[in-house]
């Protein structure tokens, strides 16, 4: 295994990543900063993957940009500086597939509509399906059924976001994932333009509509008896008083989308960026009569472009894709030289420490160790616990079988929900739910709430081959955030795992085993010389795991009971073999 990531003419050291949002910790980033100056935290973090409120966003905690500026409530120059002189490396998010509705782009185009810069940046939905489908009612086209069964849909419903236009009329633009509209009360005011509606008709006007906007009623099946006449009128008023967010769909056949990444790139290396994650790039190429999702070869021309410009800004790509393990997509990427994301260790730890068993967790270790992966791996992060990801798939009639059997991973999924998870789930076009996705919970609370669990998991995590990431919430044993998970609407589901704590709330962790525990085996992993050699999977008993780092005469070695869960942690440092036991 090599010791160091390959990032063009220079290398990253292969250590600890800690993983935040910039305000995980007190109110920004220099809150988290002081954390990291800790003598608790000495050593232990070599890498930082800051989430994308590092940067101007609106929508989705980060992942609708507005623009790759530094967020300056949340970010200084000095603290990046701060970080540099920590040696902490950092990593970043390009969203590749979308950008805000509030970005300058697609307000430049609602602006000057079919006379903007921007009218091919994103991508008006009816302009790409024509000739493809048939136009409905809402002047949104349907494509045809052999299309619209292909696609890939992250969300009910067809995947569009109907703007106004300066000349009045209604688009409706590619928005893969998240949506939200808002209408703004009217007065009478509003109405002033409509010739002949008395005051009292204007009032009972806006009340009828304010009191639609309040109960969610649709403005069409509106009845303004006497002043029905003003209906089309009305509405034109009622929609040029409403406002938008929304994840826009970029178009990446528009040369002007290849500027921004040009200009993006360079922006984030100046940043101190190492490593970029290309978030959502398997959404970006799309084309009549394919899934939209991972196309081919259209996806793969898209990432050579991208790794083009990567180079020229010695950035090391980390492609992120969630798919099931049957469709071998991680294996096609990785063949072509990119890291990836190991979204299978989360589930497959949670399946080994529930029923005792290393059997499936060690047919990854040998793949990644077999095949010369080059992963980072995970337990909890900022989304969910992958569970989609671990089943087998079938394509053209072949069956792949995946990492667990489907009844496997049903049993994580409720084994998670008894223990207060909530789900997110995939959709057809229709709206019919098609599949699970992700279970969305704290990584400690999926575990039962059971510190010793949660110290074998990280200690099964930091010995897999691969770079560790670590949840910040996890290091202190969070649990799920239900009154957050409640209060987040229909994105809820993912501030479960999402806790804000205090310099205090660290402070108060630092006296728990459990806390001293994970940073003491992260510092060895990020410290000792036997993590920069090669891994071997040592014969064991099904209940138990032997997992040996070497590199000359230096070694790590994990030895679990997976009945007991107890473990011990066995390493050279200069020489002396030290041990810690669990």
């Amino acid at each position: 295994m090599s010791a160091e990531i390959k990032s063009n003419s220079k290398t990253i050291d292969k250590g600890v990543m800690i993983n935040a949002y910039p305000d995980s910790i007190g109110t920004n980033l220099n809150d988290l900063i002081t954390m990291l100056k800790m003598p608790e935290f000495k050593d232990v973090f070599s890498l930082f993957y800051v989430l994308p409120t590092f940067f101007n966003s609106d929508l989705d905690r980060g992942f609708s940009i507005i623009d790759y500026d530094l967020n300056k409530e949340l970010v200084s120059e000095d603290d990046l500086k701060a970080l540099d002189k920590l040696n902490i490396k950092l990593k970043f998010d390009i969203v590749l597939n979308h950008l805000s509705v509030a970005s300058p782009q697609f307000k430049d185009l609602l602006k000057h509509g079919d006379d903007s810069k921007f009218k091919d940046f994103f991508i008006n939905w009816n302009e790409f399906w024509e000739g493809n489908g048939k136009m409905g009612e809402d002047g949104v086209i349907i494509p045809k059924e052999e299309f619209l069964s292909k696609l890939f849909m992250r969300k009910s419903g067809l995947p569009i976001l109907k703007v106004l236009f300066p000349d009045g009329t209604e688009r409706p633009y590619w928005n893969t994932f998240y949506q939200h509209v808002d209408y703004g009360v009217i007065t009478p005011d509003h109405l002033v333009s409509l010739k002949g509606l008395s005051r009292g008709q204007g009032s009972s006007i806006c009340d009828k509509v304010n009191r639609a906007i309040e109960i969610g009623e649709d403005f069409s099946n509106l009845d303004f008896g006497d002043c029905n006449q003003f209906k089309s009128e009305i509405l034109q008023i009622v929609n040029r008083n409403r406002s938008y967010l929304g994840q826009m769909d970029v178009n990446a056949k528009s040369p002007l989308v290849w500027d921004f990444y040009e200009e993006t790139l360079e922006k984030v290396k100046g940043f101190g960026c190492k490593i970029l994650r290309l978030d959502a790039f398997a959404y970006l190429h799309k084309e009549v009569g394919q899934s939209n999702f991972f196309n081919k070869p259209g996806t793969w021309e898209y990432l050579d472009r991208i790794k083009q410009i990567a180079q020229k800004n010695d950035l090391m790509l980390l492609p992120e894709i969630h798919a099931e393990y049957g469709l071998h997509l991680h294996d096609e990427v990785a063949a072509e030289g990119y890291y990836i994301y190991d979204f299978f260790l989360p589930g497959l730890t949670i399946h080994t420490l529930e029923n005792g068993t290393n059997k499936a967790l060690l047919v990854w270790a040998k793949e990644i160790i077999g095949k010369g992966y080059k992963t980072v791996n995970m337990l909890g992060c900022h989304d969910g616990i992958p569970v989609l990801d671990l089943r087998g798939k079938e394509v053209n009639g072949v069956y792949s079988k995946g990492l667990l059997l489907d009844k496997e991973i049903e049993d994580i999924m409720n084994k998670i929900m008894e223990r207060g998870g909530r789900v997110k789930n995939l959709y057809d076009p229709s709206g019919k739910k098609i599949s699970y996705y992700q279970v969305n919970a704290t990584f400690f609370s999926a575990l039962g709430e059971n510190e010793q669990k949660l110290l074998l998991a990280r200690a099964i995590q930091l010995f897999m081959p691969g770079i560790p990431q670590v949840w910040y919430l996890d290091i202190f044993a969070g649990k799920n955030d239900y009154e957050a998970a409640d209060k987040g609407g229909s994105g809820g589901h993912k501030e479960i795992n999402r806790t804000t704590l205090s310099l205090q709330d660290v402070e108060n962790g630092l006296k728990k085993d459990v806390v001293i525990g994970q940073l003491a085996m992260m510092k060895l992993r990020n410290t000792l010389e036997a993590f920069k050699g090669k891994v071997t999977i040592n014969d064991s008993p099904d209940s138990e795991l032997d997992i040996l780092w070497t590199n000359g005469k230096e070694y790590a070695q994990l030895m679990a009971n997976l009945k007991t869960l107890t473990f011990t942690v066995k390493y050279t440092l200069d020489g002396i073999t030290k041990k810690m036991v669990f």
